[in-house]
């Protein structure tokens, strides 16, 4: 399910956003066109809830560069759950996440890096 949902991300062309909630718009649009599953806003557990969770991928959006150390123990805490096979962080800026957290997998989507040469 993972490769699913990183290949609709992948997809992703946008320039800077100013609010993270249009980063959420192209997220739900990018899912819906790959036909993938979702619920915005999943609830994990008590104050605990998620941007987006496609099966077992928890997909979570960070509009700036975020702070690593309060990002990291967000994705701890979120990957904690027996719900979340995986993780995918969908950011702005990279922010290098190991590709393992919890012993699950975690990967990241750097939308200003989706803008590769064109080719005709």
């Amino acid at each position: 399910m993972i490769e699913a949902v990183l290949g609709a991300l992948r997809e992703i062309r946008i320039p800077y956003v100013l609010f993270e909630m249009d980063i959420h718009y192209h997220v739900r649009e990018a899912l819906a066109a790959g036909d993938i599953a979702f619920t915005h806003e999943a609830k994990l557990g008590k104050g605990c809830r998620i941007d987006y969770l496609a099966g077992g991928v928890g997909i979570e959006i960070k509009k700036g560069k975020p702070n690593k150390k309060r990002l990291m123990k967000q994705l701890e805490r979120y990957l904690a759950h027996d719900g979340i096979e995986s993780i995918v962080v969908v950011s702005w800026f990279n922010v290098r996440i190991p590709p393992e957290i919890n012993g699950k997998r975690a990967e990241q989507v750097v939308l200003s890096q989706l803008w590769g040469v064109s080719l005709p």
